[in-house]
């Protein structure tokens, strides 16, 4: 969520809803996220959801444009598809638009789609996304780290894996079942990534980033049983701890911490100067072991939604 917002009138202003956008709409949504990314910092809209720009209609997922005089200036995408919590939502307003009451408009237009049951991203948790949650009515619940820490010089030993554990990297198209279930189970407790596709994953696996060599498998008796994929971010030197999870009943014996190890040590020897990582403020094991591991908080996105 980014807006600089005040009250003042958006003349000529119109929101269109959309179930799916036309490749000239996607490639104008995305020229004004990058527009926005350039002035704020990092993205308002997540790799999820612009992934979701692309390919066509998705259930569950509508996309918001605000136009002023046919011009497009702010963008929201709404996502109705978790069957507990409310329909998720982020949203931005081109910088040069801002403070012309436009994110306030958004917001509302997400209000009344989601029926006023609705969560929010505030992505770098920003002043002005704070005010507008707050003028929405919204309240904060959920708070995720960025955390980071320097590759230079990792001094890491080598992973002290279980036994009877080997690890390997992902095969495309024969291991894609198998780490859907572990994932699904691993994040059960996590709509976002829990709830991953073969659609998504196959998504994912068509980005230029994409390298099997970093997505590493542990198995037990030939068994997938955890697993630590790595991204490299090449224009900023910069490698991600992407997604790590381990199937409920395989956790303990340090086999969370070894894949970390075991990836970062990948990342490291491409080169990247520092690795970053996702976790839940409120997962305090996590973040224990993570600093334990050399990583500190670098930035922080913040997640609003109405009372329930």
């Amino acid at each position: 969520m980014t807006s600089d917002d005040t009250a003042r009138p958006g003349g000529g202003r119109s929101i269109e809803t959309y179930s799916a956008l036309s490749p000239d709409l996607t490639e104008e949504v995305l020229a004004l996220l990058a527009e926005a990314a350039s002035r704020d910092g990092q993205q308002a809209v997540s790799e999820q959801g612009r992934l979701q720009l692309r390919g066509g209609e998705r259930e569950g997922v509508s996309h918001l444009l605000l136009t002023v005089d046919s011009e497009l200036v702010g963008y929201a995408q709404l996502e109705d598809t978790d069957p507990v919590e409310a329909p998720a939502a982020e949203l931005v307003v081109h910088p040069a638009h801002r403070g012309h009451g436009h994110g306030r408009a958004l917001g509302s237009a997400l209000l009344a789609a989601s029926g006023k049951r609705l969560r929010v991203w505030a992505h770098g948790g920003h002043s002005a996304a704070r005010h507008l949650a707050q003028v929405l009515g919204l309240t904060l619940f959920r708070e995720l780290r960025q955390m980071r820490r320097p590759l230079a010089e990792l001094d890491m030993p080598e992973p002290g894996l279980p036994a009877d554990v080997t690890v390997r990297a992902f095969v495309p198209g024969q291991d894609d079942s198998a780490w859907l279930a572990v994932n699904a189970a691993a994040f059960a407790h996590h709509p976002e990534q829990g709830s991953l596709t073969q659609r998504d994953l196959d998504d994912r696996m068509a980005e230029p980033w994409f390298d099997p060599a970093g997505f590493f498998l542990a198995e037990r008796g030939g068994e997938l049983i955890g697993y630590h994929w790595t991204k490299v971010h090449a224009e900023e030197g910069l490698g991600e701890v992407y997604v790590l999870g381990v199937r409920p009943g395989a956790q303990g014996g340090g086999l969370g911490k070894a894949l970390t190890a075991i990836g970062l040590r990948y990342l490291a020897g491409r080169g990247v100067r520092d690795a970053m990582l996702y976790v839940d403020a409120d997962n305090k094991a996590a973040v224990s072991v993570y600093e334990g591991m050399g990583f500190v908080t670098y930035e922080t996105d913040l997640m609003y939604r109405t009372e329930t």
